[in-house]
């Protein structure tokens, strides 16, 4: 069985977020509401439950890398999860995941 879920990233923020478990799969990271000013906002991942963390895109994509409100689509396995913001100083951020959990 399927189900859709989404976990909140950053809620009414200005800085990097806490980290949630993505259960693996495909999903869309989007950051629905912001005042950048000039700041960056990235999906990140770590693969051992955030004591690294990684881009998740790779040189040259601006799939998750974002300078304006939007979206854009991921795959990655179980991991956790966090939205990174960097420049700024931005205020009023608002980012999620999106994605399908396979029970």
């Amino acid at each position: 069985m399927a189900s859709d879920t989404e976990w909140d990233l950053l809620n009414n923020a200005a800085a990097t977020g806490s980290a949630v478990r993505w259960t693996g799969g495909r999903g869309v990271f989007t950051v629905y509401s912001a005042t950048f000013s000039g700041a960056t906002i990235k999906l990140q991942w770590s693969p051992d439950a955030g004591s690294t963390w990684l881009d998740v895109d790779r040189a040259g994509d601006t799939h998750v890398t974002l300078t304006a409100v939007g979206a854009g689509g991921f795959e990655l396995p179980p991991c956790v999860l966090r939205a990174n913001v960097s420049g700024g100083p931005p205020s009023a951020v608002f980012a999620k995941v999106l994605g399908t959990r396979v029970d």
